[in-house]
């Protein structure tokens, strides 16, 4: 497998998390209450698959060995534009884990807790299809065989340091 292709498998971890991102905030507009419960496993999984271990891999390993090379300036902007969502995503993420600390000490977020994940579920179908269908397959032309399958060990080594299986699960325990 390619770098891009271990790449686009957690994209479609990702894609059943907003789902499920959704399906809370519909939720939370008819009127249930937001629950710890619910919440910060969704928070974790965004914040630690997502972002560490997902962005993680893209920004660490990805571009950073594409940074040495000589990208078009569209595929340069391409890749500056997706750094700038995942810290998007990232702040997003921080935004929410504030607001639901402030609801639960009180004070009435839920309007900024619901925007916030509606901006994620807005921002990740765009994003997994940019990379997806343009960066990924265009970064590939920049990089020899032998790189791509060092970089395919890079990902397995930063993978052994995160806990995919935990995440795994507990989408499957929100999809039941």
């Amino acid at each position: 497998m390619k770098p891009r292709g271990i790449l686009m498998t957690e994209h479609r971890l990702i894609e059943r998390m907003i789902v499920i991102i959704q399906k809370e905030i519909a939720e939370i507009e008819r009127g249930r209450q937001i629950d710890k419960f619910t919440i910060n496993p969704i928070i974790d999984f965004m914040r630690f698959y997502a972002d560490q271990t997902h962005h993680g891999k893209e920004e660490n390993i990805l571009f950073r060995q594409l940074a040495k090379k000589e990208m078009t300036e569209e595929d340069s902007k391409l890749m500056a534009e997706l750094i700038d969502e995942h810290k998007f995503a990232r702040t997003a993420t921080e935004d929410i884990i504030n607001a639901e600390e402030k609801f639960f000490k009180g004070q009435n977020t839920i309007g900024i807790i619901i925007t916030t994940f509606n901006s994620l579920v807005r921002l990740y179908p765009r994003h997994i299809q940019k990379e997806d269908d343009i960066f990924f397959p265009n970064s590939e032309t920049y990089l020899t065989d032998e790189e791509l399958e060092a970089m395919v060990t890079k990902f397995e080594d930063f993978d052994r340091t995160m806990i995919h299986k935990k995440y795994k699960s507990l989408i499957e325990q929100f999809e039941e």
